[in-house]
């Protein structure tokens, strides 16, 4: 078991919430993401279909900034991965995706109606000051 630290609970081990837990880290550690406003697992719902984005940075009046989709190691990093996150980003419409399996990781900023590659993990900070 894992503790996950966003949903206060021990959760299980399994690839995929290693790298969701390591990438949670990340957030708080290197980007000072408050641990307050990130949730894991957040439920959404698409074409009223239920699903769950595995990570949600939300801004300081609780607004969607960043989702994170998190794949265990093995699975590649590809299109599908971005049209998942892309999904999600129609309900929540945030400014920054992250796609990570914890060996290649793809940041992402909104530019207008399309996201470019960025070359390294915003800040929180920084992530606001993208969104105003």
């Amino acid at each position: 078991m894992l503790f996950d630290p966003l949903r206060r609970k021990e959760v299980a081990d399994t690839p995929e919430e290693r790298v969701r837990q390591w990438f949670i880290s990340l957030l708080r550690d290197s980007a000072a993401v408050p641990a307050g406003l990130m949730m894991s697992e957040a439920a959404l719902d698409y074409g009223g279909k239920p699903y769950r984005a595995d990570i949600v940075v939300y801004d300081r009046s609780a607004a969607p900034l960043a989702i994170v989709e998190c794949k265990r190691p093995e699975v590649k990093i590809d299109a599908s991965v971005a049209e998942q996150a892309m999904r999600y980003n129609i309900v929540l419409g945030v400014a920054f995706l992250f796609l990570t399996n914890g060996k290649n990781t793809y940041l992402y900023q909104r530019e207008g109606d399309v996201f470019r590659a960025m070359d390294h993990l915003p800040s929180y900070e920084e992530m606001l000051q993208c969104r105003r």
